[in-house]
This record gives structure tokens, sequence and C-alpha cells, in this order.
């Protein structure tokens, strides 16, 4: 994490100093009321909680501080992808994504989106910095692409977008706002899981998105309100706290998947190792470029689905699971959820245990 970063984290975990009263307490409260006092009529701070709440409020803040824009909290990052499409796109206006990205969105794109009139158009990652978005109202990148950690130039992709009149939106759930920030790469929108590391223990689900354009951000902020997806304030809490250690969480899982990752790929059982820190890997040039750090997502293949399911299985040290970002290592075949890979795929997660046992401990499996 390069020293902006580290700037952003060190006032984050100072952000509610400035605020607090004598006698106030330094961790953040859970406040979970639905209705508030309000004998003077709605415009108020805090009116009803389909609204706003004062535990969202504080953690909005956080992520704004690592974001450098602000933004707004949603119960999971699926919540946060379909407020921006919904309030990027209208019926007859076209949406790019990615084919190789996560599932989910593009389950919404041609279930849901579609049936309202929008044209959808998926492209693989990789041919992203040379298509020609003509025609489009929004594209969705997301890099790494999630499961095969493809990556792709963003200031170059902004650039052709905005030419063609595109609204940039990034999906930075795997590098969060301290590896990669997309807002000053030229992308317009962010969108988050911060189920994954922010939160960082497997016990919530949130989202959030980030912009400095504040009419696109306000209609996000409106969906949000009309639909009824608001977050809860323990899940907001929760993610609060998480986001206090993501740094350090960061810095050991990045140095012990760099550390797998070149390991898996001098060993004999495994092939096609992709991690973006890999000197050879066919991100890793671009990922220098824009990354201050190559991430905890190592994908590698086994010779088939047996193999992969037999390593997962034998492994004390891998949860058998799905989702990612957590201080546990875990791993599964993303065939199973329709991702276009081998059937021995594997997508492994590195958590924060000491990178010897662990390493260990994939070793003793891929002997079995």
């Amino acid at each position: 994490m390069d020293s902006e970063a580290q700037r952003r984290m060190a006032a984050l975990l100072h952000h509610r100093a400035a605020h607090l009263a004598p006698g106030e307490p330094v961790a953040l409260p859970i406040i979970s009321s639905s209705t508030f006092h309000s004998p003077d009529g709605p415009d108020l701070s805090h009116v009803y909680g389909r609204t706003s709440m004062p535990t969202w409020e504080a953690l909005e803040a956080q992520l704004a501080l690592l974001e450098g824009a602000p933004c707004v909290a949603f119960p999971s990052g699926m919540a946060a992808i379909s407020a921006a499409l919904v309030a990027g796109l209208a019926a007859g206006k076209r949406l790019v994504l990615p084919a190789d990205g996560y599932y989910v969105g593009r389950a919404l794109a041609h279930q849901i989106l579609a049936r309202y009139g929008v044209e959808v158009q998926e492209l693989p990652t990789a041919a992203y910095e040379n298509a020609d978005f003509t025609g489009a109202a929004l594209v969705l990148v997301e890099t790494p692409s999630n499961p095969h950690l493809d990556v792709c130039d963003l200031r170059r992709v902004a650039d052709r977008a905005h030419a063609a009149g595109a609204l940039v939106v990034a999906d930075n759930t795997t590098m969060t706002p301290l590896l990669q920030r997309p807002l000053d790469l030229g992308a317009d929108v962010v969108v988050a899981a911060d189920t994954k590391a922010p939160a960082g223990h497997s016990d919530t689900l949130f989202g959030h998105v980030a912009s400095r354009d504040t009419a696109f951000l306000n209609r996000v902020r409106d969906e949000r309100r009309l639909t009824g997806a608001v977050p809860g304030s323990f899940e907001a809490w929760l993610v609060h706290r998480g986001l206090e250690t993501l740094e350090v969480r960061l810095a050991r899982m990045c140095a012990t998947a760099q550390l797998i990752a070149g390991r898996l790929a001098a060993h004999p059982a495994v092939r096609n190792v992709r991690y973006p820190g890999l000197p050879n890997d066919p991100s890793h040039a671009t990922a220098r470029q824009q990354m201050t750090g190559f991430g905890f997502l190592v994908g590698f293949e086994l010779p088939d689905a047996a193999a992969a399911e037999r390593f997962l299985s034998t492994c004390p040290l891998i949860a058998e699971t799905t989702s990612f970002g957590s201080t546990h290592t875990s791993g599964e075949r993303r065939i199973r959820w329709g991702d276009a890979v081998p059937e021995g795929f594997i997508r492994l997660s590195v958590g924060i245990e000491p990178a010897e046992p662990l390493w260990a401990a994939i070793a003793a499996a891929l002997a079995r």
C-alpha cells in the first residue's frame, strides 16, 4: 500500500475524534431506532430509519475517507450494484458488462434489467481496453476479474467509454480502495461488496456505492430510500469495526498470497496459476501500473474436478466455502456457479494464517 493509502487509513482510525464531546464513547455506538423524535416536521437530520441512521452515516464517512468520495451504504454488494445500474440506465439503453466477471451481475442484467428494456452486451475483461463502446450508456468493469483475475487498464477503458458518452462503473470488490482507486483512474462510480475484505470476518453482508458525481449519487440515494434497500445498524457497526483492521489484514493476506502463488506455480501437480503479482502473469504489467498491491486471490487448476475436490476436502486450513476476503483461507471450484473456467479451477482466497503452516497444509493436500 502506498503513502496515500496509509494517510487515508490514519485518518479513518481517528475520524470520530474531532466530533466527540467529553464523555462520549470512542467506539461507534449502535443506534438501531427506526423512528426519531421529530416534532418540527420532516426536515430534521433523522426522522425515519429508511431514510437515514446515525450508524450507517458514521460508516459512510469512514468509507468516504478510503474512497476519496462520498458513499452510500447498502445491505449487500449486489444491492449496491443494482442501485448503481438502475440509477445509470433506462429502457432502450445499452449496458456493457464483463463476460468473465461476477456471475450474479450477469444474472441481474439478463434476468431483470433486460426485462425492462435494457440492452445487455458482454465482453471479456481482456477485451475492454480496445473495445468499441459506441452506443453504450453504462460500462461496468471489474478488474481484476472474478474469478480468473484478468486485469485491464482502467484509465484507458474510462477514456474510451467517456469518448463514447458512457458512464463507467467499476466493481472494486477484489482490491478495496487501499489497493486500487478506480475514481482516481477515471471511473465515474465505484461499487463494492464490503462483505469481503472490508468487513473481513464472514459475519455480515454489506456494500457501498461511491462517486464524485453529486447528481448520480443523489439518484442512488433515492433508489435506496424508495426501494427500501437499507442496511441494518448492527451490520454497519460490524463493517465499521472491520475497516479499522483492514490495512494490517491486507498486508498479511497479500504477502502470503504472493508467496503461495509462486510456490503453486512451481508445483508439478498445479497448472495455469493466475496471480497478478507473478512477473509472468499476463496481467502483471497493467496491475503494477494501477494497483498498489496484488491482492489475496489466487486462481489455479488441478487436472480435473475430482482432484480439485480431493484437494479442498483434505486441506485442513482451507474452508470449503464461497465468498472471499475473510480472516480464514477459503477455496472453491468456481465452475459450480457457472463461471467459464475448467472443471479443476480453484479460486483460493488467502487469509491471515501464518504463511508457512498454511503452505505446509496446502502442499500436503496436493501430495495426497
